[in-house]
């Protein structure tokens, strides 16, 4: 896994969107004509003080159109071949730019409507602003997919219970906590997650948060399949 790079090429390529967008869209997409929408490997759009990006990244990926209304109500049509291996990580993502310990609170709430076959996971990705540490949050998974490293045993931060994983993607660490249990709606107290990482675990500095992203990191959704945000946001201070 090597979205370390592909996360940080996002960010610099132009955003690009096809004039044939629109079309896809409604036929594949919403019933409803969105805001913004691309079908771009890394179209983005920035609203509210997030970026929203397609991030197809994987190789041998299928189409994708990303769309969206505001950066609380977005989705994404995706038609990823069975074929193994992480094809996209369509996301919103708010930058923060602030260190752990200065930080009083750092919180975020999503609902989601999701497939129910695929492969693929709703997750939030927080990386430090070196790139050196990649924090996942799995809320639910479908299909035969699963994180990097090994099994840490279990632990309930955060408001949630979780089976902790501790790795490497040879690029950065990784650290992923996957939820006992599927979710599709939620609130998650990410400080609290990431002060148990630096405190309890010693896997963390007071490293600076650069982005708390969340999205679908999808592997397989052969056919075409919606992954719909239907709220999100992320507040700290």
């Amino acid at each position: 896994m090597s979205r370390v790079f592909t996360r940080l090429s996002a960010r610099l390529w132009p955003a690009a969107v096809p004039a044939v967008a629109a079309a896809l869209l409604l036929a594949a997409g919403p019933a409803q004509a969105a805001t913004w929408s691309s079908t771009a490997q890394y179209g983005s759009w920035s609203n509210g003080g997030y970026d929203l990006n397609n991030d197809v990244w994987g190789g041998g990926a299928g189409p994708q159109t990303i769309w969206a209304n505001s950066y609380s109500n977005w989705g994404v049509w995706s038609n990823q071949p069975n074929t193994g291996g992480i094809k996209s990580y369509p996301h919103a993502g708010r930058g923060i730019g602030r260190s752990i310990n200065s930080l009083s609170y750092l919180s975020s709430s999503f609902n989601v409507s999701v497939p129910g076959s695929g492969a693929y996971e709703t997750a939030y990705d927080i990386w430090d602003s070196g790139y050196h540490n990649e924090i996942m949050l799995w809320m639910n998974k479908t299909g035969p997919v699963g994180p990097l490293g090994t099994s840490q045993g279990t632990v309930t931060v955060g408001g949630h219970s979780w089976t902790a994983y501790k790795g490497s993607n040879g690029s950065n660490a990784v650290f992923s906590l996957v939820r006992n249990g599927n979710t599709s709606a939620g609130t998650v107290d990410v400080l609290a997650v990431l002060k148990w990482l630096e405190y309890t675990k010693g896997w963390l500095g007071n490293v600076t948060v650069d982005n708390v992203q969340f999205g679908y990191e999808i592997t397989s959704s052969s056919g075409g399949m919606n992954f719909n945000t239907n709220s999100y946001g992320v507040s700290f201070g």
